[in-house]
């Protein structure tokens, strides 16, 4: 019944990830692609704090399951992430595309790790 969990996780996650774009970018009427930037980032933090909640033993792994590998699977996107630099690229809008990779990888790591940060603190 795990799968379950996954599903109705995504069933939240990939409407979210939709949503969410489209607000963003209907509100930055620009080149770069910030909405799907935006939801990877969230995503990441979401994903480090349960990561580190379910280490602490501050939820369980059913609860990875349904956050982590539902809604956070359905809401971040690789794909339109790859997409999107790929876009940026062919268009002549190198810097856009370079920025929007390195960025992107920087900013996700970079809050998993406060995303862990901050579950240590708030369940050690």
């Amino acid at each position: 019944m795990n799968w379950l969990l996954v599903v109705a996780g995504g069933m939240i996650g990939a409407p979210l990830r939709y949503l969410t774009d489209r607000a963003v970018q209907r509100r930055h009427a620009t080149l770069f692609p910030w909405g799907t930037f935006l939801v990877n980032v969230v995503g990441c933090l979401v994903l480090g704090v349960l990561t580190g909640a379910v280490t602490a033993g501050a939820a369980s792994s059913r609860t990875l399951l349904f956050l982590g590998t539902g809604l956070c699977g359905a809401l971040t996107t690789y794909s339109t992430f790859s997409y999107e630099t790929l876009r940026l690229a062919e268009s002549g809008a190198r810097f856009r595309a370079v920025a929007n990779a390195l960025g992107s990888v920087a900013a996700g790591l970079g809050a998993a790790f406060v995303g862990v940060a901050v579950a240590e603190t708030l369940w050690q």
